[in-house]
């Protein structure tokens, strides 16, 4: 097999974009100056069960239903024998939403249900956290699905606020 000639800006191009692992001190560079946060929440003043009770009628108020709840604490205690605080994840669906990106993107439903995490540290605060669907869905790079992303993304800031 001949290898490809390449040229200077072809070098550069697959250089930029090749896996983190070949150019680690490149790659840590460009991953700070693109740092996105991907999730959004707060700590509030209750348990973790009122937490869950709470976000579940706030997220029902705004058309998403829970799809899963994983227990985290409990599979980690139960698959590698440690304790951890309390930590559940929650997979929230906006059917009308989910429909609607899957018709612009079928492979999207990679990427869903959107992610409610609500969990304790070792001091007992609870917190409420929301992954972000723009900074996620931006993956996608599809004008109708940003939109999206950004309907449900004000949705699920309103889940916060009343939580």
């Amino acid at each position: 097999m001949t290898p490809l000639a390449v040229n200077n800006q072809q070098q550069q191009t697959i250089k930029q974009s090749t896996c983190a692992r070949s150019w680690p001190a490149e790659s840590n560079l460009f991953r700070r100056r693109t740092a996105v946060k991907y999730t959004f929440g707060k700590t509030v003043e209750m348990s973790q069960q009122q937490a869950i009770e709470r976000v579940t009628q706030e997220l029902s108020k705004e058309g998403f239903g829970i799809l899963t709840e994983i227990d985290v604490a409990a599979t980690l205690k139960k698959k590698l024998g440690v304790d951890v605080p309390a930590y559940r994840i929650l997979g929230a669906c906006n059917p009308q939403f989910a429909h609607q990106a899957l018709q612009a993107e079928p492979q999207i439903g990679a990427l869903l249900p959107c992610n409610v995490v609500v969990r304790t540290d070792a001091s007992g605060k609870t917190f409420v956290e929301i992954m972000d669907p723009r900074a996620v869905l931006e993956l996608v790079g599809r004008p109708e699905i940003t939109n999206i992303a950004g309907e449900v993304r004000t949705r699920l800031e309103r889940v916060l606020a009343a939580v």
